[in-house]
């Protein structure tokens, strides 16, 4: 009888222990990460497009260091020259992956292409460029002509906002020269045709190297980095000295594809950082795959950028802040209304 007590107490021990350990087991699959969900299923190709600003830059890290070698067998960056360009490509299914303005990205969407946002990566690249040292606000401009890119296009409206802030008028207060191309603005200023410009990185550190204005150390510079108009937005609107500028869309089916996402949203950041930490690479790195970029001005421009990076759900409150500005200015800029939700990927 007591034998059998003991083999019953034996089962009943190893039974528990067996049990103990499946709810262990159970436990830890149930806290580990979905590994399915994490890895996106390998692809043939994957084609990263952007423009020759900052925005692109982290992209042509990802090409050139591999980063997406675990994602697709063949990741490829193309340059887009204009918004029909960038247009066309969005919606001919020519891209998986965008670097845009973010009211771009907004217009886009609001007018039907399948795309949504990724991130927020670029917060401040306008600047006010001069001959006179002395202008340290936009106040300090009343009177003189200045060159401004794009007509009616985000630009032009952050600096009319802002000048009408500081309590001017930009149609009364200025005499505004508007140009085609950021870049026929900064010929415009080289060849001393206007003694200043509203201009976006990296056309300013481009400006600046042609003339021969940089480092400021200079006796006697042509040209001056003067007002950064980021700093003007948090100094007269009492907020972050920061404007939610261009970021990364996922498009097409790539947006539909969580894994790829976040897969692709994690590697732009890393990029980021590497080219914030390594400026004069990242720029020999611009130059090599974008011909009017020279690796000086590159790293000069990257010197100057806001280090704040944010996910398109992160940046929602700011970015809607900013776009319904565009809104209530130039409804085209957007597409004539704010992006619904779906815009900023899926709700947390």
């Amino acid at each position: 009888m007591k034998t059998i007590r003991t083999h019953i107490s034996l089962l009943r021990n190893r039974f528990k222990a067996k049990s103990l350990r499946g709810l262990f087991a159970v436990l830890l699959i149930l806290t580990l990460p979905s590994q399915a969900a994490a890895e996106p299923a390998m692809r043939e190709r994957l084609k990263l497009v952007g423009p020759a600003a900052a925005v692109s830059f982290p992209l042509l890290h990802m090409v050139e260091s591999g980063a997406l070698s675990d994602v697709a067998s063949k990741v490829e960056f193309a340059l887009w020259n204009n918004p029909d360009q960038l247009r066309a490509l969005a919606l001919e299914g020519q891209a998986d992956f965008m670097a845009m303005p973010t009211n771009v990205a907004a217009n886009l969407y609001n007018r039907g292409v399948p795309l949504r946002l990724v991130n927020v990566s670029v917060w401040g690249i306008l600047w006010m460029v001069s001959r006179n040292p002395e202008l340290k606000t936009l106040s300090d401009f009343k009177g003189e002509e200045i060159a401004v890119p794009f007509r009616a296009d985000m630009p032009d409206i952050v600096f009319s906002y802002l000048a009408e802030k500081s309590g001017m008028d930009p149609r009364r207060d200025f005499t505004v020269r508007y140009t085609p191309t950021p870049m026929d603005a900064m010929q415009l200023l080289v060849m001393r045709q206007v003694d200043h410009a509203l201009l976006a990185e990296p056309a300013v550190s481009m400006a600046l190297r042609k003339t021969q204005s940089f480092p400021v150390s200079m006796v006697a510079p042509d040209l001056y980095r003067s007002v950064n108009l980021q700093e003007e937005w948090g100094r007269l609107l009492g907020t972050e000295a920061r404007i939610p500028q261009a970021g990364v869309a996922a498009v097409g089916e790539a947006r539909l594809d969580e894994a790829l996402v976040d897969r692709v949203e994690a590697a732009y950041a890393e990029s980021r950082r590497w080219c914030l930490d390594n400026a004069q690479d990242c720029g020999a790195l611009a130059a090599k795959y974008i011909n009017m970029l020279t690796p000086d001005s590159v790293a000069d421009s990257i010197a100057v950028l806001p280090r704040h990076y944010a996910t398109a759900a992160e940046a929602r409150e700011e970015l809607e802040a900013f776009l319904g500005l565009l809104l209530a200015r130039q409804p085209a800029t957007v597409g004539n209304k704010l992006p619904d939700p779906a815009f900023y990927g899926p709700l947390p």
